[in-house]
C-alpha cells in the first residue's frame, strides 16, 4: 500500500483550482499525515511538507496529479525514471488520464490508501534521430513546420518499406494517446490493454491513404524527403518541435519503461468514452426544430 504521498498541481491555477485544492488536502490528510510537494511549488498549505526535487522524487510511491491530462503527462515525463505511480484528479475539462471527479474524490482515496486498486501499464513511444532521443506517452508528430503544405516521406516498419507520399505529416499514436490528437485527425480510438499503435498520416494527397495499426513492438523507420522549408518538425506529446533536415532517418519504437497509472477498481474506459466524448447524450433534446 502506498504511504508517502505527493502531488503535483497544475500551473497558472484559476480561484476555483484553489478552492477545489483547498477542500481536497483535508480529506487526503484523513487517510495521511506524511503529504509532501516540490519545494517551489505555487500551492501552499500546511497539510503539505516541502521536499527539495530529488527528495520528492525518491520518498514518494504514490504521486497525485491535481488538473487535467496535460499535467498529467508532464508530470509523467519528469518522474518517468522513478516509474512512480500517478494517480490523476481532473480538474480539467476532458480528461482520458485524470480519471478520477472531484465528486468522489474521498471514497476514492480511501480505496486507494486501503490497497484497493489496480495500477495499469501505459507503453511510451521514443524517437531517435541525429543525436536526439525524444518520447511520448501520446504520440509522435513528424509535420512540414508550415501550415497546409506538404512533405514527402519514406515509412518502412521492420524493415519492410509500407509507402512513400506526401502529407501535411505523420502521427505514431500509441492507446493513451488515440484519445488525444490523433483522434482529432481521424484515427481509431483504441483501448488502453491492446499494445499497438497507430499510424496516421495527416491530410495526405493519396485519398487511398489511410490509418493503420501495428504492433508496439515493431520498429518504424521514417526517412525525411522533402519539404516547404529548409527543414522538418519533429515533437512528442505537442512539446516543442524539434528540427531535422531532410534526409534524416527517425527510428520509433517502445520504450522498456512504462507509466503507471492507478485506477480505483471499478475503473470503466467505456464510461469515460460515453462521459468524455459525449456518447450518451441525446442531440434530439439540444437541437430542436423551430
Amino acid at each position: 500500500m502506498f504511504e508517502n504521498i505527493g502531488i503535483v498541481v497544475k500551473k497558472n491555477q484559476e480561484d476555483g483550482d484553489v478552492l477545489f485544492l483547498d477542500s481536497l488536502l483535508p480529506i487526503l490528510s484523513k487517510y495521511t499525515n506524511k503529504i509532501f510537494i516540490e519545494a517551489g511549488a505555487e500551492v501552499k498549505n500546511d497539510l503539505i511538507t516541502e521536499l527539495t526535487s530529488e527528495d520528492f522524487a525518491q520518498t514518494i510511491d504514490l504521486l497525485i496529479v491535481f488538473g487535467g491530462d496535460g499535467t498529467l503527462l508532464s508530470s509523467s515525463r519528469k518522474f518517468l525514471e522513478y516509474e512512480t505511480p500517478i494517480l490523476g484528479i481532473n480538474l480539467g475539462a476532458v480528461g482520458f488520464l485524470t480519471d478520477v471527479n472531484i465528486d468522489n474524490f474521498e471514497s476514492i482515496i480511501q480505496d486507494i490508501l486501503q490497497g484497493n486498486y489496480e495500477i495499469e501499464d501505459r507503453s511510451l513511444v521514443s524517437a531517435n534521430f541525429l543525436d536526439k532521443t525524444l518520447f511520448g506517452l501520446n504520440e509522435i508528430v513528424i509535420h512540414s513546420g508550415s501550415y497546409a503544405q506538404l512533405m514527402r516521406y519514406q515509412l518502412s516498419v521492420d524493415g519492410k518499406p509500407v509507402y512513400e507520399q506526401r502529407s501535411d505529416g505523420l502521427i505514431i499514436a500509441t492507446p493513451t494517446g488515440s484519445t488525444a490528437y490523433a483522434l482529432s485527425a481521424g484515427g481509431p480510438i483504441i483501448h488502453p490493454s491492446l499494445d499497438v499503435w497507430s499510424i496516421i498520416p495527416m491530410m495526405p494527397q493519396s485519398l487511398s491513404s489511410r490509418p493503420f495499426i501495428i504492433s508496439s513492438d515493431q520498429k518504424i523507420e521514417i526517412k525525411l524527403l522533402s519539404g516547404p522549408l529548409d527543414e522538418a518538425k519533429i515533437c512528442a506529446d505537442g512539446q516543442d518541435d524539434i528540427s531535422a533536415k531532410y534526409e534524416t532517418v527517425v527510428n520509433i519504437q517502445k520504450m522498456n519503461k512504462s507509466l503507471k497509472l492507478v485506477h480505483p477498481k471499478d475503473n470503466d474506459f467505456f464510461e469515460a468514452c460515453r462521459e468524455k466524448l459525449g456518447w450518451s447524450l441525446d442531440i434530439t433534446k439540444n437541437n430542436s426544430i423551430s
